[in-house]
């Protein structure tokens, strides 16, 4: 079937899709799929949005692309909106086309007006496979591929469920940071550049960052001349039932990427930094010229995606959606031993599953069969296993996704961990 393609991601899903609207994914073998992961995380308001065809259709009319140094309307009016919707002092905006792009450029920026190079993320983390985003990338994809970029250092990831130093149990107290923060001291070399989060890990296994981490992290750069980088690759733009996840922290940012929910499935990011940063970069020369920045088609496509979150009120919908499946797998985690916890926010949850509830260890076995069933039955999910952060079902369906086709996925997800435990 796919003997002409290069295999990155070990094997590919035994299955052909031909067409997609909604929720839903069309198979060359007539079956009709669930897809509880919108595409690659990035389909959130679901296939084909007529909203989403029709500003492709209107930039094929107009004007596709352009020189990367000159202006179209779209794009002009996206980097507009985007800034309204950011607090202040997020005014400045560079489009481009994926998330690790976006954090490629912030990274670069970062290095460039602070004179540092030293950057620290997440173990759990993961923010591209770009040269500087692969390096910050903790969560797979180092081994074999030589040494990462000079002054990159990890640091603890939160999991209030499996804590990463062994010392609290269901509740951070953040000592993880304080810990994470020594070490990094101890061997850095004086030349911070930047910290890049993600405010829920989203490949380390849904992981929400904990109540005052996100502060207390920014206190942290403030005192070490340090940038914030928040990235909402995955959380931005209704996904967890407000324009931006880090809003419930009551932090602004030095800088914010966001991508796979900007496109809304089609190619498109954006790094947002401050006035002040963009002049010094500018004055320093900043250089960062792609084939495909600021092309006018994404951009439309860009601007159909927030007009839309905000006609059709997705930022309430995925909030009431969110309750309705978290309650769902809640009750399947009263009936399936196998479910160690439930995690998440909005439409973006996690369910971890687990040999054993007393000791946490993960069954990786039991959740690579409980995908294959899940797609046998109709239903798309997609599990993480990455060393250290168990095994958890990602489940993102759109945001427009329906209420039966939410007490659906519920149904095939609870008859599969049935027939596979």
């Amino acid at each position: 079937m796919h003997e002409h393609l290069i295999r990155y991601a070990g094997d590919f899903v035994d299955v052909v899709i031909e067409h997609a609207s909604g929720t839903v994914l069309h198979a060359t073998d007539g079956r009709q799929i669930l897809d509880f992961t919108s595409g690659q995380m990035c389909a959130t308001l679901g296939h084909n949005h007529p909203a989403i065809t029709a500003a492709v259709e209107q930039a094929c009319r107009e004007v596709t692309h352009l020189f990367s140094g000159m202006l179209s309307p779209p794009v002009l009016d996206l980097a507009r909106e985007l800034a309204d919707m950011l607090p202040d002092p997020l005014d400045k905006v560079m489009l481009l086309n994926t998330g690790a792009e976006s954090n490629e450029a912030a990274l670069r920026l970062a290095k460039l007006t602070t004179g540092g190079f030293e950057v620290l993320a997440f173990t759990g983390s993961w923010h591209g496979m770009t040269a500087g985003a692969s390096s910050s990338t903790y969560s797979g994809g180092h081994q074999g591929y030589g040494p990462a970029l000079p002054g990159t250092m990890a640091l603890p990831t939160p999991n209030c469920y499996r804590c990463p130093i062994r010392h609290c149990v269901d509740r951070c107290d953040l000592t993880c940071l304080d810990v994470g923060m020594e070490l990094a001291d101890s061997q850095s070399v004086g030349s911070y550049a930047a910290v890049v989060v993600e405010p829920i890990l989203s490949a380390g296994g849904i992981i929400p960052l904990p109540d005052g981490y996100l502060d207390t992290l920014a206190a942290h750069c403030r005192a070490r001349g340090m940038v914030l980088i928040v990235d909402e690759a995955q959380t931005a733009f209704g996904r967890v039932g407000a324009n931006f996840a880090f809003e419930r922290h009551g932090v602004v940012p030095d800088m914010v990427t966001v991508s796979k929910t900007l496109g809304g499935g089609l190619p498109l990011s954006a790094t947002v930094v401050d006035p002040e940063v963009e002049q010094a970069a500018y004055e320093r020369g900043f250089l960062h010229f792609t084939s495909h920045q600021s092309d006018p088609l994404p951009a439309m496509v860009g601007l159909a995606v927030l007009r839309t979150l905000a006609a059709e009120q997705l930022n309430e919908r995925a909030r009431h959606s969110g309750e309705r499946l978290r309650a769902g797998l809640d009750e399947l985690a009263g009936r399936h031993e196998a479910i160690g916890d439930v995690r998440g926010e909005g439409l973006l949850l996690g369910v971890e599953v687990v040999k054993d509830r007393d000791t946490r260890e993960p069954d990786e076995q039991l959740g690579t069969a409980v995908t294959s069933r899940c797609l046998e039955l109709g239903l798309n999910v997609n599990i993480v296993k990455f060393r250290g952060f168990g095994s958890v079902f990602r489940i993102a369906p759109p945001l427009t996704v329906t209420t039966e086709e939410l007490d659906r996925g519920i149904e095939i997800l609870d008859r599969a961990l049935t027939e596979c435990a």
